[in-house]
């Protein structure tokens, strides 16, 4: 009912874990249907994660959020767009992965209902390009509000191309946001596993 496509950066690295993930769907002159979900079709992928909380998030046209990740509670994150259509980008954090520093982007599009999934160890953040987006995402561990991390939604040492999908220059941004650090700052605080090793 799914197929799962690895993930790799534009030198060819391999993003281990990191998935844009295509559901099959039946439609007909009423309308649509699909699973968005299936335990036994992502553990037969080798994605045997655990899901403990789901959000949902509406933003309109220019809304950049991120680059966000919690410090010693990684999140996994099984995210879509359930109306518009975002660039969604994934930074590995991760310091023995071959794509350490990298990052992936991908136009998620709720006409065509493909999924990302971005394992424990990444940085995460998204952009909407269409009018409005409704954004939705099923999590490996809870929000901790005192474990938040971030970075630099434009750090030049990551090279995000926000453009790729018809980003601007100046997008909306939260306060926060518009001052996380560098990845060069923050690089040296990750481990293996891309958790925070530094004082939170």
């Amino acid at each position: 009912m799914f197929e799962f496509k690895k993930c790799f950066s534009a030198d060819g690295a391999e993003f281990p874990g990191l998935y844009e993930i295509l559901p099959k769907v039946f439609g007909d002159s009423r309308g649509y249907f699909l699973e968005t979900y299936s335990e036994r079709d992502f553990f037969d992928a080798g994605l045997k994660m655990k899901f403990v909380q789901d959000n949902q998030s509406a933003s309109s046209r220019g809304v950049l959020r991120g680059l966000h990740f919690q410090k010693k509670h990684p999140q996994g994150k099984l995210v879509r767009a359930l109306h518009g259509k975002v660039y969604d980008v994934a930074v590995d954090l991760r310091k023995e992965s071959p794509a350490f520093g990298k990052y992936y982007g991908i136009l998620l599009d709720s006409e065509k209902h493909n999924q990302f999934y971005i394992p424990e160890g990444f940085a995460h953040g998204f952009y909407v390009v269409s009018d409005a987006a409704v954004f939705a995402y099923k999590c490996t561990d809870f929000y901790h509000p005192e474990d938040e991390g971030g970075l630099m939604w434009n750090d030049s040492s990551i090279g995000i191309d926000w453009n790729a999908a018809g980003a601007v220059d100046c997008p909306i941004l939260s306060e926060k946001d518009k001052n996380h650090p560098a990845f060069s700052f923050a690089s040296d605080y990750f481990n293996i596993d891309g958790k925070w090793t530094g004082i939170i």
